[in-house]
């Protein structure tokens, strides 16, 4: 017998419906920029059983992490607007799109037809301002990613224009990489411009995210934690998007 999370299931065996600080928002809301946040990546998950996969996770995140990979941004293929529009049917949370690609003008639409409420793109492939302005026309949440290797100064003229940005803490492309903690630097640095400029952007770190990086993550400025290994190669991933959030809440609550 599966001991995911059920209806007829004690107490201690499953995430409770309240534990979430945006558990009150409507279904897809974003919640408050800023609030500490847990973002699952489905990356991670099995993908013979998505669906359960993601439902196992619900009650415990906030958000729902989506990579997606076009095979030439990164060396891998991922999935795309067909799965997305799949899970939108089984999950009413927020889904934060990370969109490594070379192209993303030409799918943006596409993703957000499927369901997608926010989409990241990268600032090393160019074009921001525009991109940045498509995902305002389509009603999507604007974040833009940068790379481990890329200075602070490239993201820096776009923080007045997005809603998120998202410091990879690894190279992007695959799952299972190591934390890379001298992005923390730049996680001070976008925090300290976020907070200077009085911006309501949430800053999200993705790669290596557990509950021993979590932390560190957390006191350098992050809000959103990014989580896949560390939550669908978990037993009980509800329980630990849960201990990644506590922890995460700790460091958080000290800065």
């Amino acid at each position: 017998m599966s001991d995911s999370p059920s209806t007829d299931s004690p107490a201690t065996d499953s995430p409770a419906t309240d534990r979430s600080p945006l558990s009150g928002l409507p279904p897809r809301a974003p919640g408050r920029p800023g609030a500490l946040r847990i973002a699952p990546s489905v990356l991670s998950a099995d993908f013979g059983s998505l669906a359960e996969q993601v439902g196992e996770v619900t009650a415990s995140a906030d958000w729902l992490h989506v990579d997606v990979m076009d095979g030439h941004f990164v060396p891998n293929l991922t999935i795309g607007p067909p799965v997305v529009a799949s899970l939108r049917r089984h999950s009413p949370l927020f889904f934060d799109c990370h969109l490594m690609m070379t192209n993303p003008e030409k799918y943006l639409k596409d993703f957000a037809d499927a369901g997608a409420d926010g989409c990241s793109v990268h600032v090393e492939i160019g074009g921001t301002s525009e991109l940045i302005a498509q995902m305002r026309e389509l009603g999507l949440r604007a974040g833009l990613a940068f790379n481990p290797d890329t200075p602070f100064e490239q993201v820096a003229p776009y923080l007045s224009q997005v809603d998120l940005v998202l410091c990879m803490t690894v190279f992007p492309g695959f799952g299972g990489q190591s934390f890379m903690p001298e992005v923390l630097d730049k996680v001070r640095q976008v925090r300290a411009a976020v907070d200077d400029g009085g911006l309501a952007v949430d800053i999200e770190v993705d790669g290596g995210i557990d509950v021993d990086t979590a932390p560190r993550a957390a006191a350098a400025g992050a809000n959103v934690f990014v989580a896949g290994s560390a939550v669908f190669g978990h037993d009980r991933p509800w329980d630990a998007a849960e201990e990644i959030r506590e922890s995460a809440r700790t460091a958080w609550e000290a800065r």
